[in-house]
């Protein structure tokens, strides 16, 4: 019988989030898409609402569903429904966003609860022309909050570097996954 396995993506709006999904997914994503209707609006047209929901089909036969949060606070409510039961965090941060920091405290600390009962990866987008300096501050913020420090760059528009988030996150789950050992 195949496993089905639950993933979260989370991050602020125009990190990366939808677009990951939508490369990883094998189905057509749903998504909760609305105008943008406050300061969102002067990053992006839309913005998710609800979330997103996407399905990995493995070569094994198991499942991976990809669920992502809205970015928005005023949205937050989604965020505890959307983890329940789900392995882990794909966190998705935008390396030119003013503060990458400030992003990634506020999501640790947001999740943090559920980020210590399971998992997390911190995927870095937008990462011309300094993602590898915000790679290696995020990654020291990380061991200072008692988290790993597994923050990788990566485009949410390509697969390969999406999958190695998802392969990521699951070797930090079961570290022997995968290796034949365990």
């Amino acid at each position: 019988m195949p496993s089905i396995y639950k993933l979260v993506f989370a991050g602020p709006v125009g990190s990366g989030k939808t677009t990951a999904i939508q490369t990883l997914s094998d189905i057509e994503v749903v998504r909760t898409e609305a105008n943008a209707s406050d300061e969102v609006q002067r990053l992006k047209k839309t913005t998710t609402v609800a979330m997103d929901y996407g399905l990995m089909k493995l070569a094994s036969g198991d499942q991976v569903r990809l669920y992502g949060t809205p970015g928005q606070k005023r949205f937050d409510f989604m965020w505890d429904i959307l983890t329940e039961n789900a392995l882990g965090l794909v966190l998705m941060l935008k390396a030119s966003a003013p503060d990458p920091l400030a992003d990634l405290n506020d999501y640790v600390t947001e999740f943090r609860e559920f980020i210590d009962k399971t998992a997390l990866v911190v995927g870095i987008t937008h990462t011309e022309g300094g993602g590898w300096r915000v790679r290696q501050q995020v990654s020291r913020e990380l061991v200072r909050m008692g988290l790993p420090p597994c923050a990788i760059e990566a485009d949410a528009r390509n697969r390969t570097h999406m999958g190695l988030l998802v392969r990521a996150l699951i070797y930090g789950i079961d570290p022997f996954n995968g290796t034949g050992e365990g």
